[in-house]
C-alpha cells in the first residue's frame, strides 16, 4: 500500500504562515537580546522607551521644554511634595549618590522632580521642596493633560484618593526612575530595590557617555 502523504495541515507539517510567523518572533526575540548593553546593572531601556520630552511649568513659574535640558545627563522622578515616604526617600539616596559621584556630577547631572499634584504643588512649593536636596534639583509639574501625555509616553500611571473630612488626600505614582543621557535618549529605568552600587556604577557610565 502507497504511504499517506501528510496533508498540509496535519500535525506533522505546520501551515507554512505559521512557519514564517514563528521563524519571524524567534528572530525577533534574537535581535531584542542582542541590543541589551550586559554592563549595565539597573534595567536598560535604550530603545524601549522614546526620548525626553515634555511641557511643563518649572519652580520658577516659567514654562520649560525637555530640550532646556539637552547636554546634562538627566534623571526623571515622579512624585508629589506631600508624599510622606517615597518621594523623600528617593530624593534623599539620589542627593547622597551625587554625593559619591562628585563635584563634576552635580555640574552635568540633573534631577527633575514632576509633581503630578499640581493642585497643591504651585511653584513655591516646588521651590522649597528641592531646596533641601540642591541646586541639581529642579521641581515641574503641569496641567492634568500635560502630566497624562508625560506618563503615557513613559507607560506609568498616577491617580488620587479620597479626599478626608480635612481636604487631604493621597497621591499613586510610579516609584522608578528613567535616566536619559546628554543626547535626551532613554538609558535607564532605576528600581527601588536596585543595589546603590549598582546605581552609583551606572550613572558614572551614564555621565561619561557622549
Amino acid at each position: 500500500m502507497r504511504p499517506t502523504t501528510p496533508r498540509p495541515d496535519s500535525p506533522s507539517r505546520p501551515p507554512l504562515r505559521r512557519t514564517r510567523v514563528l521563524a519571524g518572533l524567534l528572530a525577533l526575540g534574537s535581535v531584542l537580546m542582542g541590543c541589551s548593553d550586559p554592563g549595565w546593572q539597573t534595567k536598560d531601556i535604550a530603545g524601549l522607551m522614546p526620548p525626553l520630552a515634555f511641557e511643563l511649568t518649572s519652580e520658577s513659574g516659567e514654562r520649560v521644554e525637555a530640550q532646556a535640558f539637552r547636554g546634562d545627563t538627566t534623571l526623571l522622578f515622579l512624585g508629589f511634595t506631600q508624599c510622606h515616604d517615597v518621594c523623600p526617600a528617593t530624593m534623599a539616596h539620589l542627593d547622597s549618590i551625587l554625593d559619591e559621584l562628585g563635584e563634576e556630577a552635580r555640574d552635568d547631572l540633573r534631577v527633575l522632580f514632576v509633581s503630578v499634584d499640581p493642585a497643591r504643588d504651585d511653584a513655591e512649593a516646588l521651590r522649597e521642596y528641592t531646596a533641601n536636596f540642591g541646586p541639581e534639583f529642579v521641581g515641574l509639574t503641569g496641567s492634568k493633560e500635560e502630566l497624562d501625555a508625560l506618563t503615557r509616553r513613559y507607560r506609568v500611571t498616577y491617580g488620587y484618593g479620597e479626599k478626608d473630612d480635612g481636604g487631604r488626600y493621597t497621591v499613586s505614582h510610579p516609584s522608578a526612575i528613567f535616566a536619559f543621557d546628554r543626547h535626551g535618549e532613554a538609558q535607564l529605568l532605576i528600581r527601588q530595590d536596585d543595589a546603590r552600587e549598582a546605581v552609583v556604577s551606572d550613572l558614572r557610565r551614564l555621565l561619561a557617555k557622549g
